[in-house]
């Protein structure tokens, strides 16, 4: 018999936004499967801290760009689970490429960015529609970003493929309404790994700096993305086919 809570898919919940979100829900009381791409430590210790919150647990790797794949994890979904009340699209990757290096960036991992970032998204969301309308009040949330709102000196395949995912969610929330609520949260400079990776040396000064020029007075976590995530889950029934930021005010006011 399987159990009565509510349960969620997250894709790239080893690590960042996809752990956070995977434990704020389990500390709601969902049970969470978790998706990962290569790293299975980090995707053992998510789904060791969901356990610890209560939550029942499928760990899966998976790369989203694969569709035999992505479909094989839903059919594992399934049987664990038998339906998904939220799907949490946050599987992402980009390229070291600065926008400055026209000749550097290839076609094949220009490629790779949009088969993760945006057709990933659109494979796990097809493959997971049975199961989200086996739920009650089923919802979706995609990781955008900043990047892909408004111009910066992100790497191009990855702001524009987030561009696409902003599109791809109103498009989504239209076609899948009113069963299934698409949303999306579009996070500014975040503190953690991945913008230690893109900015380097320059790490402590830039985000330092951001802060300061932040009406909030420092930049995001991983946890703030998360809570807000959760909400566009359990709370906020009435929103569909909106694009969250959060950046503490950054974009608006500069």
């Amino acid at each position: 018999m399987r159990d009565t809570r509510p349960a969620a898919l997250i894709t790239g919940a080893a690590s960042g936004i996809g752990r956070a979100a995977a434990l704020a829900l389990a500390r709601h009381g969902f049970d969470v499967a978790i998706n990962y791409g290569s790293n299975d430590a980090g995707a053992r210790e998510t789904a060791a801290s969901a356990e610890a919150a209560g939550a029942n647990t499928l760990v899966v790797r998976c790369d989203v760009a694969d569709d035999a794949a992505v479909r094989r994890m839903l059919r594992d979904v399934g049987e664990r689970f038998g339906k998904l009340d939220a799907l949490i699209n946050n599987a992402g990757t980009t390229v070291p490429n600065l926008p400055s290096d026209w000749e550097g960036l290839t076609p094949e991992a220009w490629d790779r960015v949009f088969a993760v970032n945006v057709r990933g998204l659109w494979q796990v969301t097809r493959a997971a529609l049975p199961l989200l309308r086996a739920a009650d009040a089923p919802a979706i949330v995609n990781t955008c970003s900043i990047a892909g709102l408004r111009p910066g000196p992100q790497p191009f395949p990855y702001a524009a493929s987030k561009a696409a995912v902003a599109n791809l969610t109103r498009t989504l929330a239209g076609a899948l309404g009113p069963t299934i609520r698409v949303n999306a949260v579009a996070p500014g400079w975040m503190e953690g790994e991945w913008m230690e990776r893109t900015l380097g040396e320059n790490y402590e000064g830039l985000m330092g700096r951001r802060a300061k020029n932040t009406p909030l007075k420092r930049v995001a976590t991983a946890e703030d993305v998360a809570e807000t995530m959760l909400n566009l889950i359990v709370s906020n029934r009435f929103v569909t086919g909106e694009i969250v930021v959060i950046d503490g005010g950054f974009s608006s006011t500069t």
